[in-house]
């Protein structure tokens, strides 16, 4: 009897990716309880991405931080032996904004550098880093001084958080910095699946900084003061100003990952590529019968670096067919079986309005198991088809 693989991203403001999957494991138990069922809950880089990895069986490793604007928090990374992965958001993402008030000046990376350090400390030499759902746009400057680094003006002294004040930024004092990250043996990686340089109209501030609430002047101060930043940060680490800013991603989450890839050498990779990697995607996938994968709501994003799309695009490279779970469909039936769905079932099919697949999703996605498991029965097991 050919397994159902359940490879769900989280609904937003409802359920984690984890979550998903049982609701639709106990649909189609409800329907087929001998149908075999595997669970890889997926994440594209951002949040959701460690719970993804815990899913999968790593090792939750706590570490006392900060967050975006400061503010004293616990940050949660996986570890598999001498594999690290860390989520940005969960030290500098719009989620972890107190009160959720943005602060696309002020907030900044230092937190994230704080969990880099210890995961450091901790030995670990393969160290992936989701960049997704960022609420700053600092250039990596404050994830630098997390590591040891300083930040100075022109008179010496440190600069402040976030991406505003590097305006004044003048130089880069690297002695403190932590020394195994640039040790040859340590290979580190940014999880994004986003291509925006660093500046201008397609950079880090134009593109997302209205996003974490920067209005038309914010984002050209904070443009401005990225130039400079990249300069200093050239300056710093003998790399070229030009080729750095221009690079690919060097834009993604406010340019947090630029500051890695001058220092040490770390590379953009896909976001949801690199989770499928981890997580053992590959593994779960072969001789399954059908792929479930899914998201809060499909739309023209998610053909664009989403997990959703990341799966659907490895199980038809397998021969192998998806369907996708959501709470609202957006995108038309030619653009989703160009991106390899054969059906997609939506909360907001069933349910009373959107609150109501918000706060019903478990039972609704439960349903929606049932419902898959009776339109796609294994070959072994014949349809079963309701009375009209």
């Amino acid at each position: 009897m050919s397994a159902i693989l359940l490879a769900p991203d989280k609904f937003k403001g409802s359920l984690d990716a984890a979550a998903v999957a049982d609701a639709l494991a106990a649909g189609i138990a409800d329907v087929d309880p001998g149908r075999p069922v595997r669970r890889c809950p997926v994440a594209d880089g951002g949040e959701g991405t460690v719970a993804a990895a815990l899913a999968a069986g790593w090792e939750p490793v706590t570490t006392a931080a900060t967050g975006p604007t400061g503010a004293p928090l616990t940050a949660v990374w996986a570890r598999d032996g001498v594999s690290a992965l860390v989520e940005l958001a969960s030290t500098a993402g719009l989620a972890v904004l107190p009160d959720g008030e943005r602060a696309p000046g002020g907030a900044g990376t230092e937190g994230l550098g704080t969990v880099l350090a210890a995961v450091l400390d901790a030995g670990c030499t393969d160290v992936v880093v989701g960049l997704g759902g960022s609420a700053t746009t600092d250039g990596g400057a404050g994830l630098l001084r997390g590591l040891g680094a300083r930040v100075l003006d022109a008179g010496g002294a440190e600069v402040g958080r976030g991406g505003a004040a590097l305006a004044r930024a003048d130089r880069l004092d690297l002695a403190g910095l932590h020394p195994r990250l640039r040790d040859p043996a340590v290979r580190v990686r940014l999880a994004a699946d986003v291509d925006n340089p660093l500046l201008g109209p397609h950079g880090a501030a134009a593109v997302y900084g209205p996003q974490k609430g920067a209005d038309a002047a914010g984002v050209a101060a904070l443009d401005d003061a990225l130039a400079r930043w990249v300069r200093v940060l050239a300056a710093a680490t003998g790399t070229d100003a030009d080729t750095l800013a221009a690079a690919r991603g060097a834009g993604a989450a406010g340019g947090a990952g630029l500051a890695l890839t001058a220092v040490c050498g770390a590379r953009v990779a896909p976001g949801v590529g690199t989770v499928l990697e981890l997580t053992g995607f590959g593994d779960e996938l072969a001789g399954a019968g059908l792929v479930v994968t899914g998201e809060g709501r499909l739309d023209a994003q998610t053909l664009h670096g989403k997990a959703p799309a990341g799966v659907a695009a490895a199980a038809r490279a397998a021969g192998t067919p998806v369907v996708a779970v959501a709470g609202q469909v957006t995108l038309g039936p030619v653009a989703l079986r160009a991106a390899g769905f054969v059906a997609t079932y939506a909360l907001t099919d069933t349910a009373l309005d959107h609150r109501d697949a918000v706060d019903r999703a478990a039972e609704l996605l439960r349903l929606l198991g049932a419902r898959i498991a009776t339109d796609h029965p294994s070959p072994t097991r014949p349809m079963i088809r309701s009375r009209p």
